[in-house]
């Protein structure tokens, strides 16, 4: 059986490719619109802090309030409450009346709702393809995804310059076409009723113990955690690295990198079934490292174009094979709390891996900062590897 095959899979595909298109196209729209009220980049930065702050404070009882709820019903319920949100922007530009304070309102209760319809989603995928077809079944969803990630931005320039409010429209009716494809699917998304209730604090403590105690998923986490404080900072430091280069060529270089995450996406399946779980995670975290000391020596634009590819094509291979795990072992009650547990930490990774990479390209400069990201990787990898002689720390599956 195929994943296409699957009628309600064919169904969660459209909603959340439509879905991360639309906000695709409205991400580019919302700091250029806060400059043009404001001219501060200030408040452009500040906005987009308050849309990512929710999940970083809600993430961990969100995954608890989804596993106690109807998680279609909530995912088609965030669905329509940003469609609102963002279709309450043109309106309101339409009439004259936008203003800061209405960007930051609809960036938060945007980021809220995000937070909601993402932990019941990790629910999805399980349920509708069934555990042995998951690989397959994330990586067709992350494939289109990081398509839609290259065409959405080029695409909301384009509407931003017909209409201010025509990238937020776009966004509107993405939200309303997937609460239609979700509201369509048969398959619940749960094997089995809703415990009995106890505490949130009680039911958010179950998932975050249940992550640490699974030797494979902690080990996973804490790698993932510690590869994207790397990560976070390769733009910056690519960017400082060949600064000399026109902003036109160095912009036209990562839109065309994107390209990378979409191949890294597709052939994540098939570096799993040939290297199994635990040799494609090591490969990632070990090409990583080496990455990094090739940019801090590399100074034209074709090898730090080669080295960004090889970034962007890595990260989602282990993006893949990591949720694909997640999904495949976590009990059905406890797919909400684990998989925001699992996100949170990633989260909490990004301001860290940025903020390091800002403060030591000040210091250092971009070949010394490249080389310290090279030795945080490599210490991650040779930790890593070391644990896989323990047993049931990462599943060889």
């Amino acid at each position: 059986m195929t994943v296409w095959r699957v009628r309600d899979f064919r169904l969660v595909w459209a909603g959340q490719t439509l879905s991360s298109f639309g906000n695709g196209v409205s991400q580019l729209a919302y700091p250029l619109l806060m400059l043009a009220l404001t001219g501060s980049a200030t408040a452009a930065g500040a906005l987009a802090a308050v849309r990512a702050v929710p999940y970083l404070v809600l993430g961990l009882p969100a995954g608890a309030l989804v596993d106690r709820w109807d998680r279609r019903r909530t995912m088609v319920w965030c669905d329509l409450g940003r469609a609102a949100t963002m279709a309450s922007v043109p309106v309101a530009l339409l009439f004259g009346v936008l203003t800061p304070a209405h960007l930051f309102a609809t960036g938060l209760v945007g980021g809220v709702l995000h937070v909601f319809f993402s932990a019941a989603e990790n629910a999805v995928l399980p349920n509708v393809v069934g555990k042995d077809h998951l690989t397959t079944a994330v990586s067709t969803v992350e494939t289109a995804q990081a398509a839609t990630g290259v065409l959405a931005g080029p695409v909301g320039g384009l509407l931003l310059q017909l209409s201010r409010g025509l990238p937020f429209v776009v966004d509107a009716v993405s939200f309303l076409a997937s609460a239609l494809c979700l509201s369509l699917v048969r398959t619940p998304f749960r094997a089995s009723e809703p415990r009995a209730r106890r505490s949130l604090r009680a039911e958010v403590g179950e998932g975050v113990r249940w992550l640490w105690r699974h030797g494979s998923l902690r080990s996973i986490a804490l790698t993932a955690a510690g590869l994207q404080v790397a990560v976070s900072g390769i733009a910056l430091v690519a960017i400082v690295t060949a600064r000399d280069a026109s902003p036109a060529v160095i912009g036209a270089l990562f839109a065309a990198l994107g390209v990378g995450g979409v191949v890294g996406a597709a052939v994540a399946p098939k570096l799993k079934a040939r290297l199994g779980l635990t040799g494609l995670l090591l490969s990632v975290v070990w090409l990583q490292a080496v990455l990094w000391v090739v940019l801090a020596f590399a100074r034209d634009l074709v090898a730090i174009g080669v080295v960004l590819a090889l970034f962007t094509v890595s990260m989602p291979c282990f993006g893949v094979a990591a949720l694909s795990h997640q999904l495949e072992v976590t009990p059905d009650h406890l797919l909400g709390r684990v998989g925001t547990a699992f996100s949170v930490l990633i989260w909490a990774a990004t301001p860290v891996g940025a903020g390091a990479a800002g403060v030591l390209l000040d210091a250092v400069g971009p070949r010394t900062t490249s080389l310290v990201f090279a030795g945080w990787v490599a210490v991650l990898a040779t930790v890593t590897t070391a644990g896989r002689t323990r047993p049931s720390v990462i599943a060889n599956r």
